[in-house]
């Protein structure tokens, strides 16, 4: 089986409720109400210039109300936010504001009141862009999302963000602005305008719109939690990335390479729903925040929240160059700095491997973290390069190993290898320490943290503790009937916890209260069934990372070819 790079959830309905090309959408939207007045609800990102022409010219007679003219001023919203931004080109810390809180109420107030003259005169009102929901409850509402990559890409081409006009602003400050202030306030607002929906709009591909009813996607969202799916990956270039994942997954040319592969990181991909061979595609947050419970599990639920916890993701340096040194924050440390409940633990499990692979982990025995330091500020003040090899293990690495990297512990990986990715969510944590002298693909110096790193750095994770803690350490739980099962991977210190199964026969998994995400290790294709024939078989190809909800409960995994050697990697949160 080859990697499949948009999967779908398919619902076979019999019915069509997509509807696309903005001709039918507009008949669809305005057949189904008598009201004069539309509000079209936009999650930040949404091309609001092409949306606003296709309805101004259906709509005959119209007044049009936009968002964006009620928000407070600039200066203000600055004074505002700016302690949460920081100055820092990469952290923020999370921000808790709700959507009215970036808008003006003597602005809305004004704008309510022009709405309901325009409607006593029965003229059209078109209410349009991110808050529209706040100038009038009654209006028809219409929302138009927008996946998270897909916003990255277009602030990459001058998009700008909500709460300032940037276009030509570093994409990193506007991405940071996105994650830790205009993400979390649009979901926020989102979820609480969601069971008022009439039409939800696709318009993440340009020129192809689609709609669908607000009843349609809220029952598709409870169904997909009801069996296993795939969100959709996405690739990404970087300074150290290598060629295995495009030769491998037949990438689009374009890149120099691919340093990442996104394949579960919820907040970020889409998911696709397929309703008989037409898509509609949403951000697969939308899933964590509207189904928690049936899909994280209501143990995991109570602990994270609305939060997906689980990322898997590949990391390619076959052909390219080592990562960055990097440590992630401690727990407390993340909390205090940056306003999250927990951080970014995680593990390398080694999916392929040239025979020079190599990870670098943990201080060698003996080594004094403020020698590291001080060295390392020399460095990256222009002195000679670090010796990174004079303070840090450098561990062979060959497929299928499996290291633990619990937070604190110095690490990255080598050339010469595709790891997956194995860790908590809060994937944007991370203090690089040393890059190796490089710049980053757009000419400028990657952002180092030594300040960040020296305040969280484990000096006595060192050689031996690595040894003893996270080096090749394969606990086997049973080996019978075709199947051995092992726990491998991640340290007790993490909260997640793997399991990895080798089978030629038929393996029976239970959720046990936490949601699954699996990768297929080994071998060309697996199928995953319901033994009680709740959801229909489900098939996934070699490196194809998926999710089982919790509410699936009992599940099997059987390989497509029973004559080889098959291995998925699974990942739940402990109890």
């Amino acid at each position: 089986m080859s990697y499949d790079k948009r999967p779908s959830v398919k619902f076979d309905s019999g019915e069509k409720p997509v509807v696309r090309g903005w001709p039918s959408i507009m008949d669809e939207i305005l057949s189904a109400t008598s009201d004069v007045a539309i509000c079209l609800e936009t999650y930040p990102g949404v091309d609001l210039a092409e949306i606003e022409e296709q309805f101004v010219t259906a709509m005959d007679n119209v007044l049009v109300i936009r968002a964006a003219e009620l928000m407070l001023p600039e200066t203000k919203l600055s004074t505002m936010l700016d302690r949460f931004l920081t100055d820092d080109r990469v952290f923020g810390y999370m921000a808790p504001f709700q959507m009215s809180e970036f808008f003006d109420p003597e602005k809305i107030l004004k704008a309510k009141a022009k709405a309901v003259e325009a409607q006593g005169s029965g003229r059209r009102v078109l209410i349009i862009g991110c808050g529209a929901g706040l100038v009038l409850e009654s209006a028809l509402l219409v929302y138009a999302d927008m996946p998270r990559w897909e916003i990255q890409k277009r602030m990459r081409a001058g998009q700008r963000n909500l709460t300032i006009d940037n276009p030509r602003e570093d994409i990193l400050v506007k991405y940071k602005r996105g994650y830790f202030i205009e993400w979390r306030a649009a979901d926020r607002w989102k979820m609480s305008l969601f069971d008022r929906v009439h039409t939800f709009l696709d318009t993440t591909i340009p020129d192809d719109p689609r709609s669908i009813d607000g009843e349609t996607m809220r029952a598709a969202l409870q169904h997909t939690v009801t069996r296993p799916f795939r969100v959709v990956p996405y690739f990404d270039p970087g300074v150290w990335g290598g060629n295995w994942m495009k030769d491998k997954f037949e990438l689009p040319d374009g890149p120099a390479n691919y340093a990442w592969g996104f394949d579960c990181v919820p907040e970020e991909n889409s998911l696709v729903l397929d309703f008989d061979g037409m898509e509609f595609e949403i951000p697969s947050i939308n899933l964590v925040l509207r189904q928690p419970e049936q899909l994280l599990g209501a143990r995991v639920y109570s602990r994270f929240g609305p939060e997906f916890p689980i990322r898997f993701d590949f990391l390619d340096t076959i052909g390219g160059g080592n990562l960055s040194l990097q440590v992630h924050p401690l727990a407390g440390y993340a909390r205090d700095q940056f306003g999250i409940s927990y951080t970014q633990d995680e593990s390398y499990y080694i999916l392929e491997a040239r025979p020079d692979a190599c990870v670098y982990l943990g201080m060698k025995d003996g080594v004094r973290a403020d020698d590291f330091f001080s060295e390392l500020t020399a460095a990256q003040s222009g002195g000679l390069p670090l010796d990174v090899e004079k303070f840090v293990n450098k561990w062979p690495a060959a497929k299928h190993d499996h290291f633990s990297i619990p937070a604190g512990t110095i690490h990255c990986s080598g050339s010469g290898s595709v790891v997956l990715e194995i860790s908590a969510t809060p994937y944007i944590f991370t203090f690089k320490l040393w890059d190796w002298g490089r710049l980053g693909l757009d000419g400028l110096p990657r952002p180092v943290h030594i300040d960040h790193g020296k305040a969280v750095l484990r000096e006595d994770r060192d050689t031996t503790w690595a040894e003893r803690e996270v080096i090749d350490h394969i606990e086997v739980l049973s080996d019978k009937d075709g199947v051995r099962e092992e726990r491998t991977g991640l340290h007790p210190l993490e909260f997640i916890e793997t399991r990895r199964h080798w089978f030629t026969e038929r393996v029976e998994h239970f959720t046990e209260g936490s949601v699954h995400v699996l990768n297929l290790v080994e071998g060309d294709g697996i199928i995953v069934e319901s033994p009680a024939g709740t959801f229909k078989p489900f098939r996934a190809g070699y490196a194809e990372t998926f999710i089982v909800p919790a509410g699936v409960e009992a599940y099997t995994i059987r390989p497509v070819d029973p004559t080889r050697p098959h291995a998925t990697i699974r990942a739940s949160v402990r109890s």
